[in-house]
């Protein structure tokens, strides 16, 4: 309920931003945050806690969008991405609204050009501001000039605008490849396939997700550093490159551990007297692994051989009392996955996957979105970007388990290696270099942009952009 909270809250939070100001919709964002927090505190049943997810649903929807945009338009654009990532590094989103004035461009827009300057003064030197409010003068002219036909902005044009539709192809392409490349699954479900990767133990799963967490956190901090030195575009393919090394890695591991999984010994199994009906009407029984006693029927479980966990064990029924007769024996009891000599490079494949990821796709298409749209559709294009985003969540998130169980792991990880590789292609393609550049300039920048497929190359449009401005000062 909190991810459809999410998409509510960041399909509307982008008329919000555009309509009331950055700081009011941060403001309402923080409100439900407070909201679902007090409601989910005092819940005295699942109803009531699962509206206080929805409350918290929508603040983080909303504040999504909210926090990046308004980070993006109130630092210095050589700090940008630090500022950017430094939020998305954070473990919950608070700000002190006392001191958040509404964005400078927003400002000019309505014709208070003093006011703009009195905030560009305090984030700019003082030789720069002349130059920004031209710059944002400019931009706005602009861009009254687009409204001036219309006073209502509409899907249809946003899509008629070209330079509203390159900004779409790439801040949305982005937030939907971040979540189909298989990063919540790993987040939401890294307990699940720590056991799928043959560790039996709840406690041990529950304490190597939460060291995979420590690590996403850590490649957020990385982000920090080098988002503004080696740009956006380059820091995109080196961390999809890096997934998809971790998700062969992930794809061979759980192969391994799928089809050279222990035997089911019949002498093991005749120890308890509480066989699995399936394994005990089985025809080939001799045959019978534990993975296909695992897969035979949900209420099939595998305990493992006293001595060894890789020797054969026994197929029994799934359920706490067998569970207890196996542990009283010293013995492991697998539900989920099975004893594997490989697990231990399925943690390493995790960990991998999570050192590339967080850098670059869990912080860089927050920061593109942030800095590619023109000021008028700011609000609404971000909302539409956000949307996206957490929809994508959701589907990943709801069909991992049922892809899972229907092909198997290694085949559901198959499945991100290509999505991955899709998104190494729309990425040369389709994403500029917008690293160092004013946000009210990259509009001029995708109306002249050609592709450039030679990615650690400074795109030719993006780098006219800086000269043009130098030359009319």
């Amino acid at each position: 309920m909190a991810l459809a909270g999410a998409i509510i809250g960041a399909s509307v939070g982008g008329w919000i931003n555009d309509r009331f100001g950055r700081k009011k919709a941060i403001v309402f964002a923080d409100t439900l945050f407070f909201i679902g927090s007090v409601v989910m505190a005092a819940a005295i049943n699942p109803a009531i806690l699962i509206v206080g997810r929805v409350f918290v649903g929508l603040g983080v929807g909303m504040a999504s969008m909210a926090s990046p945009l308004y980070i993006s338009e109130a630092v210095t654009n050589q700090s940008t991405g630090n500022m950017e990532v430094d939020v998305r590094s954070c473990s919950s989103t608070s700000f002190d609204t006392n001191h958040i004035d509404d964005f400078a461009p927003r400002i000019t827009s309505l014709g208070k050009e003093e006011e703009a300057k009195e905030i560009l003064r305090r984030i700019y030197p003082p030789q720069d501001v002349e130059d920004e409010i031209n710059a944002l003068k400019e931009s706005v002219e602009m861009e009254v000039r687009e409204a001036s036909a219309s006073d209502k902005v509409s899907i249809m044009k946003l899509l008629k605008t070209k330079t509203v539709r390159r900004g779409l192809y790439a801040g949305m392409g982005l937030q939907i490849f971040q979540q189909f490349v298989g990063i919540n699954t790993v987040m939401y479900y890294s307990p699940t396939i720590v056991q799928l990767a043959g560790f039996a133990s709840n406690r041990v799963a529950l304490l190597l997700s939460l060291v995979i967490a420590g690590l996403n956190a850590f490649g957020s901090i990385l982000s920090i550093y080098f988002i503004d030195k080696t740009g956006r575009r380059k820091l995109l393919l080196f961390s999809l490159s890096g997934v998809v090394v971790s998700l062969v890695v992930l794809t061979v591991v759980f192969h391994e551990t799928t089809t050279h999984s222990p035997m089911i010994s019949t002498i093991e199994t005749s120890h308890f007297n509480n066989t699995c009906p399936d394994y005990s009407t089985a025809l080939n029984p001799g045959e019978w692994d534990c993975m296909k006693c695992l897969k035979a029927s949900p209420e099939c479980g595998c305990c493992a051989s006293r001595g060894n966990k890789h020797l054969p064990g026994a197929c029994l029924i799934s359920n706490d009392t067998t569970e207890d007769q196996c542990h009283k024996e010293d013995r492991l009891w697998y539900t989920r996955g099975c004893p594997s000599q490989y697990g231990w490079l399925a943690l390493i494949g995790l960990a991998l996957y999570i050192i590339f990821f967080s850098p670059g796709m869990g912080t860089v298409p927050w920061v593109v979105n942030s800095e590619i749209y023109p000021l008028r559709y700011r609000g609404i294009c971000g909302g539409m970007a956000s949307t996206s985003n957490w929809v994508s969540n959701l589907i990943v998130a709801q069909s991992f388990l049922s892809l899972t169980q229907a092909i198997g792991t290694s085949s559901t990880f198959m499945i991100f290696i290509f999505i991955t590789v899709a998104a190494i292609i729309f990425v040369i393609i389709f994403v500029p270099e917008t690293k160092g550049l004013p946000i009210e300039e990259v509009e001029n920048m995708l109306e002249r942009r050609s592709l450039n497929f030679k990615f650690w190359q400074t795109s030719p449009d993006s780098s006219e952009v800086p000269k043009q401005k130098n030359q009319s000062v």
